[in-house]
């Protein structure tokens, strides 16, 4: 097994110490990061002395919790550390995206085995990516949580919280109430949100009341549970937390009467006495620096010690204060009753009576109780018997010593119910209806495996019911996983765990055992003799390897060797103990009581019958504490079968309980113990990691893209087209061809990892195909998730580029066809515009030809006169010549000029205005001094048959919106532009023609 671990292959046993010792000094020498290893699996390799090693690094940094495969360790800080478990952790715990917690499971079916042993991943777990949280009491309780919440069909969910005495096993139970009364309530509704907060609150405040009565301290812990308690946190459809409901086991009742040396009473005791105010004193007469003998060692204070806590947490659960002072008075009462104590009686015939300084507490203890002094001491002094036929009662005195068994029996049955009936109202209090819920998720707190000088009834229960849950976590951890690991058909080294099933057979076998014989010693109507039940058990019993004996020992005892060491039990009062005898004159002398709590507490109802009382000639059975013990057990371990199991196994670093201190010694007995190591062992050199055929092609069948062989070609059993879907029918031939190309691609996954650098991948990790699952470990799957990965990368970067391809091309095609539209658009936009240009001009042209032909007309009509009369005076024929035909031509054309020139100012220099007339007359050069121009300003009359304008005139020019508007031929000599015609007088026009010849000549 040391080899698979270590991952070595040596050829002798020297080669193999040689690579151990290695190994180990490697290790060792690397003390700097122990601290740094969250799972023990990691240590390498897995020994008792390199895993006490880690834990005492650990320890000593301050970290108290550590993964050891599906366990989660917790060692005891003995220091508070508020910052570990406040709220703010809780929510960080509980919005991760998966805890790094392997006890889980996901069906029904897997409640057998926790995956903790080798998870058999789902689906959804597959695909959910996990962020790395560091071991914590809180990563289990939202694992639990996850696990209810997540399914379709929900798995209730326990946890198993172990250890010794003092390990911190309430502690962690009690962290694990307060987490899921965070994160289990929070609903949407006010309402709602005020019915989960007083839940919440009043789970919570369960624990104080059952601390303070349930608890004592012990030579190994401060605030032990006497008791063992499973409480089922109730859960509805929407995983909100509705109720809650304790179920107890065997409370050491025995403890109000008797208490070890430098042990104490229950806490509720010193609570009374220490936190009572002055009235209350008086009234339940527990006077300042009073002495009782069922309270040892009170100068001694704990954190423990706090009465109003437990009196606001019993106001919370519903108890009220007039109640409240009920019970604190009875259990006065109690105090008072253990301090009567009897003097024996030299005449048997008389009985003993109680000493000097008794009379007081024998007067004071039945004030307290309700009851009549003469009757309560006649009670404890005389034993009824009824014989015979006709069942006759005969009363006898009782002994000194039996008159103190019945005071000690008066007041545990007192107690016990008091208990019970708590334990009642705390149900009623925070119980939801049955139809409210449909989940739950138990924690059982039990008593740790205990060992002291002197054991008896209450420690070989104690041990019976740790023995049992180791046998219920080999089973349903180690054991499992092995015989799995048979039936798949792996090739595996077993390992030879601890089984402690020998034990068990001893305490529990049939047909004969520790508890039959003990059964049987009740049942014979004769005195139990020490030594005779020594030898019965010894004689009976010598074949099994579990039981041992001591021979220097002087008193009878018997050793039973249990899975955490040998304790050796003492015979004397063990059948007493197991009889549990309740005489009926005391149930009968408490049904008289007239205080109203005890009157509950034992009501007069004929109907009732009870052990102590069969019927008329009844030889039933008397049920022993054993045989109810035992019964309750075995409910307790079918609920835990029937649920998905987690485990926490809590160590205490030292027995002094100090802080800082970390003894190998007793950590190393404690990991023997829990088999731990065992554990280890299994995990890391096992398979953590299944997954069903089914899940596994489903997840991982993209690994054959990487082998050429079987992605395409005509070898292959599938086209190259796509890799076949799975069919829910299919069978396991149709799954084998699968199987096999995906483990074919490991080399490939293989070598990609050793190229990218990570050593750790480039490993060959182990990974076998089962019957119906596949096996692997953490390194295996994280290889094959990083070729999944590769590929889906791979495949992400084809549909990636196959989608941009297309996009380009579908932009392409819609910016060509954009611009076509375009184009159609701005040519039908033009042509329109064209149109409506050519329109406009047509109509503007027709216009001015009309308006032109009109002023033609009319001009006609007016130079008729004035041309007669110029040809009349000179006769010489000018429509002939051609420097008259050209003269004519720029009066008509530059018939502007003469409106401009009229309208121009005065002041214009002749200069200027004849530079003008020569640039728009456009006439031949030479000397412009020889030319002389006239404007009409320059003379007095009229010199247009029509009136100048008045006022200025204004040009309006407009660019012509058509395209090559301003781009015209040549305009026709003969044509004339303008909008009026002015027309000059004929001496004026002669001037001009004739200096105009003056100038060509």
């Amino acid at each position: 097994m040391l080899q698979q671990v270590n991952g070595h292959n040596p050829g002798s046993d020297g080669q193999a110490r040689e690579y151990l010792r290695e190994d180990l000094q490697e290790f060792l020498g690397g003390e700097v990061l122990l601290y740094k290893l969250d799972d023990l699996t990691r240590v390498n390799p897995v020994t008792l002395e390199t895993v006490l090693r880690c834990l005492q690094a650990r320890y000593m940094a301050d970290t108290f919790y550590t993964n050891a495969g599906c366990t989660l360790v917790a060692l005891n800080p003995f220091k508070p550390v508020p910052q570990l478990y406040s709220p703010e952790l809780m929510r960080e715990y509980h919005a991760a995206p998966q805890p790094q917690q392997c006890g889980h499971s996901e069906s029904a079916s897997a409640t057998a085995c926790p995956i903790g042993a080798g998870r058999i991943l789902n689906h959804e777990e597959l695909t959910t990516g996990q962020k790395k949280l560091k071991p914590h009491v809180f990563t289990v309780g939202e694992q639990t949580y996850r696990n209810v919440k997540s399914l379709i069909e929900p798995v209730n969910q326990s946890i198993v919280v172990s250890g010794e005495s003092g390990a911190g096993k309430t502690w962690t139970s009690r962290c694990l109430m307060k987490f899921y009364a965070v994160v289990a309530t929070s609903p949407a509704s006010w309402e709602s949100h005020k019915i989960a907060e007083r839940i919440e609150q009043r789970i919570l405040n369960s624990n104080p009341v059952m601390e303070a009565f349930g608890n004592a301290c012990t030579l190994r812990n401060n605030n032990s549970s006497r008791f063992g308690k499973f409480i089922q946190l109730q859960l509805n459809r929407a995983q909100q937390m509705t109720g809650a409901a304790v179920q107890t086991y065997l409370l050491e009742k025995t403890r109000v009467a008797c208490q070890a040396s430098s042990e104490r009473n229950f806490h509720i005791f010193y609570q009374i006495c220490k936190g009572a105010s002055e009235d209350e004193r008086l009234q339940w007469h527990l006077p300042e620096g009073a002495a009782f003998s069922w309270l040892p060692n009170p100068e001694r204070s704990l954190e423990e010690d706090c009465f109003e806590v437990t009196r606001e947490a019993m106001l919370h659960l519903g108890i009220d204060t007039p109640t409240q002072n009920n019970i604190f008075k009875v259990l006065a009462g109690l105090l008072h009753l253990g301090n009567i104590q009897f003097a024996a009686s030299e005449d048997e015939a008389q009985p003993c009576q109680p000493m000097d300084d008794a009379k007081y507490s024998v007067r004071t203890a039945a004030s307290l109780l309700g009851l009549p002094e003469d009757v309560l001491l006649e009670m404890v002094q005389i034993r009824t018997i009824r014989a015979g036929r006709q069942q006759q009662v005969f009363r006898k005195p009782c002994a000194r010593a039996e008159c103190d068994t019945r005071r000690d029996c008066l007041a545990k049955l007192i107690y016990a119910r008091l208990f019970d009936w708590l334990v009642s109202v705390i149900n009623s209090s925070i119980c939801a209806d049955t139809d409210s819920w449909t989940t739950f998720i138990g924690l059982l707190d039990v008593y740790g495996f205990e060992s002291f000088p002197d054991n008896s009834l209450e420690q070989l229960c104690i041990n019976y019911a740790n023995e049992k849950l180791q046998q219920h976590f080999v089973a349903h951890y180690l054991r499992a996983q092995q015989e799995e690991y048979a039936v798949e058909g792996l090739e595996w080294s077993f390992i030879n765990y601890q089984d402690n099933q020998p034990c068990l057979d001893l305490i529990e076998g049939s047909p004969i055992s520790i508890c039959s014989l003990i059964n049987e010693e009740c049942r014979l109507n004769r005195p139990s003799s020490a030594a005779q039940l020594q030898t019965r058990i010894e004689t009976a019993l010598a074949g099994s390897p579990c039981l041992g004996h001591n021979k220097l020992s002087r008193e009878p005892s018997f050793i039973v060797v249990h899975y955490a060491g040998p304790v050796r039990y003492h015979t004397a009062g063990l059948v007493e103990k197991n009889k549990d005898p309740i005489p009926p004159e005391l149930t009968r002398l408490l049904q008289q009581s007239q205080d109203p709590l005890l009157m509950g507490l034992f009501p007069t109802n004929p109907k009732e019958k009870t052990q102590e009382e069969p019927p008329g000639q009844s030889r039933a059975p008397v049920l022993t504490v054993v045989s109810k013990f035992k019964a309750s057990l075995e409910q307790l371990l079918q609920v835990l079968h029937s649920t998905t199991p987690h485990y926490i196994r809590c160590i205490k670093p030292n027995s002094q309980g100090q802080a800082q201190t970390f003894l190998q010694e007793e950590v190393l007995s404690q990991l023997e113990a829990c088999g731990l190591v065992e554990t280890i062992h299994i995990s890391a050199a096992g398979f953590p990691i299944r997954v069903s055929h089914r899940n596994f092609v489903e997840r991982y069948k993209l690994l054959r893209r990487l082998h050429p062989c079987t992605s395409s070609g005509p070898d292959s059993p599938y086209p190259a087209k796509g890799l076949p879907e799975w069919c829910p029918h299919s069978e396991e031939a149709t799954l084998e061809p699968l199987i096999q190309d995906i483990l074919h691609t490991l080399p490939v996954l293989t070598q990609a990892a050793a190229i990218t650098g990570d050593s750790a991948e480039a490993m060959p990790a182990p990974m076998h195909c089962g019957r119906t699952k596949v096996f692997m470990t953490d390194s295996m799957l994280e290889l094959l998730e990083c070729g999944r990965a590769r590929v889906l990368e791979q495949c992400a970067r084809c549909i990636q580029g196959g989608w941009r391809r297309h996009r380009h091309r579908e932009q392409e095609r819609q910016w060509r066809a954009v611009m076509l539209i375009q184009a159609a658009i701005r040519s039908w936009l033009t042509r329109k515009h064209i149109q409506r240009l050519h329109a406009a001009a047509t109509v503007i042209k027709r216009a001015w030809q009309k308006w032109r032909i009109r002023m033609a007309c009319l001009a006609a009509k007016e130079l008729d006169g004035v041309e007669e009369k110029h040809f009349s005076q000179a006769p010489c024929s000018l429509s002939t010549s051609p420097l008259q035909t050209r003269l004519l031509e720029a009066i008509i054309r530059l018939w502007p000029l003469g409106l401009v020139l009229a309208n121009t100012a005065m002041g214009v220099g002749s200069f200027q205005r004849k530079l003008v007339v020569w640039a728009c007359l456009q006439l031949p050069r030479g000397s412009p001094s020889s030319y002389t121009v006239q404007t009409a300003q320059d003379q007095a009359g009229v010199t247009s048959i029509r009136a100048l304008p008045q006022g200025s005139i204004k040009f309006h020019c407009r660019k012509s919106p058509l395209r090559y508007a301003d781009i015209c031929p040549e305009p026709s000599p003969y044509s004339i532009t303008g909008f009026n015609q002015i027309l000059l007088e004929r001496h004026r026009l002669i001037h001009v023609t004739s200096s105009a010849f003056t100038g060509l000549g």
